[in-house]
């Protein structure tokens, strides 16, 4: 469905961990947010420090296709180097001629960003609604460009859950926020290759807390997405700009917010009805004459 990124040893191995015995997945998780570690320590030391045999290590890269654990290491070695340092650049091209050239651009990308959206999943974003209609918080997380994808599924939310939503960071350190994450309630993080290490920390925060970890991004692979409860998946390299493409992640946010109202029947429309009298006195809008 989505474009996926390209293949590494962590992204292999977020995406076999659901198939491996509930002992690997620990020791995967363990080397997944421990890369650096995992690339300068014995499989000794890491084994005492994450509690497990040794031999766990072994068994785990066998599993993901490896000869062993030292092919798994050189892998991951190989991976922590300096990756590409101009994801958008990269992706610009040529300036189109002929008169109609940046017409047929806009066309281009139009249609690409119209062939994204049916392959969104509509059940995957019912589900996810209807835990944030049960959770008691809902916390929400997007950095650089998605910030405004958060901004906006906050702000929709607030209007008929004004206590109950929060984006991570707006009123303080985001660490404050990462050590309020609580069982019960629900933790969004936005992002797209290339991912930022803030969405994955917050995702590594959820996790660790009990929260339902919700990711919205465009891969299964995506670091901030492994262990999550639900992933929720868009299309942003198809488009032919020189940026990736949010437009599926704002459908899949105004989708959440509006399953998520619908759920909440009668209290939710009060409380939507009491958010629009306080705007309507403090004339937040211009009146419309007729």
């Amino acid at each position: 469905m989505a474009v996926s990124a390209k293949s590494s040893p962590l992204s292999e191995l977020r995406i076999a961990l659901p198939s491996l015995p509930l002992r690997l997945q620990e020791v995967g998780r363990f080397v997944a947010a421990n890369d650096y570690d995992a690339t300068t320590r014995s499989m000794r030391d890491l084994a005492a420090e994450a509690g497990a045999d040794p031999a766990a290590f072994t068994r785990l890269a066998k599993a993901i296709g490896y000869s062993g654990w030292d092919e798994l290491r050189a892998a991951l070695t190989e991976a922590r180097r300096p990756s590409q340092t101009s994801p958008f650049s990269a992706r610009a091209k040529r300036r189109r001629h002929g008169p109609d050239a940046d017409v047929a651009l806009i066309t281009d990308k139009l249609e690409a960003e119209a062939a994204g959206l049916p392959r969104i999943s509509a059940h995957a974003i019912a589900d996810t609604a209807r835990t944030l209609h049960d959770a008691r918080r809902i916390w929400i997380a997007g950095y650089r460009s998605c910030c405004s994808v958060a901004e906006l599924l906050n702000y929709e939310l607030r209007l008929f859950r004004p206590d109950q939503v929060q984006i991570v960071g707006a009123s303080g350190p985001d660490d404050l926020d990462l050590g309020a994450f609580r069982p019960a309630e629900a933790v969004i993080v936005i992002g797209f290759s290339p991912y930022t290490h803030a969405s994955v920390r917050v995702a590594q925060a959820a996790y660790h807390a009990g929260a339902t970890l919700i990711a919205i991004a465009d891969s299964v692979a995506a670091p901030m997405a492994e262990g999550a409860d639900h992933v929720l998946l868009f299309e942003a390299a198809s488009s032919p700009g020189f940026f990736p493409s949010l437009t599926g992640a704002l459908a899949i946010a105004q989708s959440l917010a509006a399953v998520t109202f619908s759920l909440g029947g009668t209290a939710a429309k009060k409380r939507l009805e009491d958010t629009e009298a306080r705007l309507a006195a403090a004339s937040t809008y211009v009146s419309e004459k007729g």
